[in-house]
């Protein structure tokens, strides 16, 4: 009977999960790990910082389609990874974070580098573990994966003590899951299914509002067939951009505070909404008690907590949205097959004027650089065949509203919790996991800062990623709250002449482009994709531009400021 450490059975456990690539930074209680990894054919990218681990794990994730995997030391850098923890459990994204933990007979002294990263990650985490028997290590990592990525996803940390994974266990040891409490529903109740689908072939305005959960399912394909074979526009929340694709007409974009104006009017005016994988969250709904009070609601979601939370419901369906979807289509075309399809052009009609007469809009003729007109100019010369990832505030409202999703993990950007930083990590890890398509991090100069180390992770690793930087010299999203709402008191907002991006792209052995009008827009982001390296482009916006439409805090969603 052979034996090996425990640090061997997790690798050994990883690669039986299928990880290809882990997102990681060393320390002292990790160190037999990593004496293990290096042996490995299971690739480690050297993070500069460890939230930056969990987001490169987070991209990772969204553009494969499969569980993450990040890992850092004891004490701090496991307390570093819990905000990109925390933005995976916000979006629901699965991911497997790998914790080392000081030795078991420590455990509790507040020895060197300890920290109660079970306890610390409970209200962040799917579930956790703390690892105390080595031979419990193989099931655990079954399950943690088995976890993260069923049901609703989300991620699962594994906390390793020192002593655990110097411990032999013999290599040929199997353990079998033991989670007999969790059994996520994914078949939806068929009674359900029967009158949802009475219900919308009832319907004279139904709208389908589609999020992030249609995508985890890989339900987009489902989604489109029963969209275009029913003729029900659809609406996406921010994460569920492109599993519709927004170049067709019965697209209505994102709807919410800073989506179209005609989805959110949409909203104000339809007598059906059929929501599949979203939450109505707050940025969604605005004035929650005046939210789509002409429309009843059928909510489909695989988390039940999640239905009739925020807004009531008259058909609830827990399920998986692929499986539910696809057991509506099935029905819906039972039912006009014997009936015939209902008559909705007057409905259709009023759709597309109001995205006539509301179209998404600009200053076109302003001699300052506006970065909607970059935005579309990414969009134009990629062909929308791109991998956009985003940070947080203006740059990732602009990339939302004026880059056409047409294609589901195509739009990476932190949502639920909004982490500035997320977008050049998250694009690494969207690289690594998708090698042959173009990857773009539209940024902003706040954001970037945050975690502009990780240009080193890129170039050391030759994962060519593109930074389009809109510098505005402010903060600039809490800049606009200031000048609408804050009577102009730009407090802790301006970030002006702080940094020469250029030099700084250098400095990591990127390449670096400096754009100043729009007569230069073309020629630097073909240029950028054209270099074979990661390539920084200092975009010198209108340092007044705002971010509109906008519904103002605590307003309805069809109030929306046009600026």
């Amino acid at each position: 009977m052979s034996k090996i450490s425990g640090a061997q059975m997790l690798i050994k456990s990883l690669k039986e999960e299928g990880v290809e690539v882990i997102f990681g930074y060393p320390g002292g209680v990790v160190i037999p790990i990593y004496d293990v990894l290096f042996d490995s054919d299971i690739r480690h990218i050297l993070v500069r910082h460890e939230q930056c681990a969990a987001h490169a794990a987070d991209g990772y994730s969204r553009a494969t389609g499969k569980t993450g995997v990040c890992m850092a030391t004891s004490g701090p850098g496991a307390t570093n990874l819990i905000t990109g923890i925390a933005n995976a459990y916000m979006d629901s994204i699965p991911i497997v974070a790998i914790t080392g933990q000081v030795a078991t007979p420590v455990i509790g002294t507040d020895a060197f580098q300890e920290a109660d990263i079970t306890g610390i990650t409970a209200p962040v985490t799917k579930h956790n573990y703390l690892v105390k028997d080595v031979e419990d290590l193989p099931r655990i990592i079954k399950e943690a994966f088995y976890i993260a990525s069923t049901g609703r996803p989300g991620p699962v940390l594994v906390d390793i003590p020192a002593d655990v994974s110097r411990a032999m266990i013999d290599s040929n040891f199997k353990a079998e899951m033991n989670l007999p409490g969790y059994k996520p529903t994914t078949r939806g109740n068929l009674r359900q299914v029967k009158q949802a689908v009475k219900l919308i072939y009832d319907s004279k305005k139904p709208v389908i509002f589609a999020g992030g959960g249609v995508i985890s399912s890989e339900g987009s394909d489902v989604l489109r067939e029963f969209t275009d074979f029913a003729g029900i526009p659809v609406i996406t929340s921010l994460l569920g951009k492109g599993v519709y694709p927004e170049t067709e007409e019965l697209s209505l974009g994102m709807a919410g505070m800073h989506g179209t104006r005609y989805a959110n009017i949409t909203f104000m005016e339809t007598d059906l909404i059929i929501a599949v994988g979203t939450r109505f969250d707050d940025r969604v709904t605005g004035k929650l008690s005046e939210f789509a009070v002409n429309a009843r609601i059928i909510h489909i979601d695989i988390d039940p907590a999640e239905i009739g939370k925020n807004m009531e419901t008259l058909i609830p369906i827990v399920g998986d949205a692929k499986t539910v979807l696809t057991d509506l289509l099935s029905n819906y075309r039972e039912i006009t097959d014997k009936k015939g399809k209902p008559d909705r052009s007057e409905w259709l009609k009023w759709i597309k004027r109001m995205k006539k007469e509301f179209p998404q809009r600009y200053d076109r003729a302003s001699k300052k650089l506006k970065p909607a007109y970059i935005i579309e100019r990414i969009y134009d010369i990629t062909g929308g065949d791109a991998i956009i990832c985003t940070e947080v505030g203006q740059n990732q409202m602009w990339a939302a509203q004026f880059y056409k999703f047409t294609r589901p993990r195509t739009f990476i950007s932190s949502g639920g919790l909004g982490t500035m930083g997320f977008g050049l990590p998250a694009a690494i890890g969207a690289r690594l996991g998708k090698p042959d398509k173009t990857v773009i991090d539209i940024a902003g100069d706040g954001s970037i800062q945050m975690v502009s180390h990780e240009l080193a992770t890129a170039v050391s690793n030759k994962i060519p990623v593109k930074i389009m930087l809109l510098n505005n010299g402010y903060l600039g999203m809490v800049r606009q709250w200031q000048e609408l709402f804050y009577k102009k008191r730009y407090s802790a907002t301006c970030i002006d002449n702080c940094v020469d991006f250029l030099k700084l792209a250098d400095a990591y052995g990127c390449s670096g482009i400096r754009v100043k009008n729009a007569g230069e827009v073309d020629d630097a982001i073909k240029k950028a994709l054209s270099i074979d390296n990661v390539v920084l482009v200092d975009f010198l916006i209108d340092p007044d531009e705002n971010v509109f439409p906008m519904v103002a805090p605590g307003s309805p969603i069809n109030k929306m400021l046009e600026g």
